[in-house]
């Protein structure tokens, strides 16, 4: 039923032109990449996904994938946009975004195969910071693999199974987004509706409430970094 309402098809990896506001994120990474150094300055007070979202400890238990949240499910993390302007400027008038952060992996992290849930969602890589040697730092989706490249972007069905392998000695960095798969009526509608639906479940509030935690922490060290 997906594939005859899905507007881009039904496959395990898309192209740009598929999403034409991925050349304009390319076109600007190194606007992007800019704003990210400064945060990459704070990694290790930045929150461990699983501090956002603890049922993702099944995948990620340890300290090595951080994250700096741009915007949710229809909550804006305004704080962190503000430290990002020009990065934010570009996300927020993508068609269907929702879900923006960097995604940063510490050398040696692994994430090990798992599977997205949701159909309705496509999901977006934009390479900010990708060590060597790359054929070490990679992604294998429904049995493909792929590396990662600075600049360039990967876009995915992440209800494929897919797992992440960074065996380098630098960290991989990249800007991640989820998207709404654009369908066909009814379907457009139904998909719609469920995102609503997420945007005020149990888990999208105690997502909301560990960053909003984490962010007061982190205005702490700002203010007083020796603290």
């Amino acid at each position: 039923m997906v594939p005859d309402y899905s507007l881009v098809g039904e496959s395990v990896f898309f192209r740009n032109d598929q999403f034409p506001w991925a050349n304009d994120l390319e076109a600007n990474w190194s606007v992007i990449r800019q704003e990210f150094e400064q945060v990459f300055q704070h990694v290790n007070a930045l929150p461990n996904f699983q501090d956002i979202m603890p049922r993702q400890k099944r995948i990620s238990a340890d300290d090595g994938w951080k994250t700096y949240y741009f915007y949710a499910f229809g909550f804006k993390a305004t704080k962190n946009c503000d430290r990002c302007p020009e990065t934010w400027k570009l996300l927020k008038d993508i068609p269907g975004l929702k879900v923006a952060f960097f995604s940063i992996l510490s050398p040696g992290k692994q994430i090990p195969e798992h599977c997205g849930k949701h159909k309705g969602l496509i999901r977006y890589h934009l390479g900010l910071m990708v060590p060597e040697p790359k054929e070490q730092c990679r992604i294998q989706v429904g049995g493909q693999m792929r590396h990662w490249e600075e600049g360039k972007s990967l876009i995915f069905d992440d209800t494929y199974p897919h797992a992440v392998w960074n065996d380098t000695d630098g960290y991989r960095a990249v800007l991640f987004l989820d998207i709404e798969r654009p369908f066909r009526f009814p379907l457009s509608w139904l998909n719609w509706t469920v995102s609503q639906i997420l945007s005020f479940s149990p888990l999208a509030k105690e997502a909301k409430a560990n960053y909003q935690r984490w962010e007061k922490e982190f205005e702490a060290l700002e203010t007083n970094p020796k603290g």
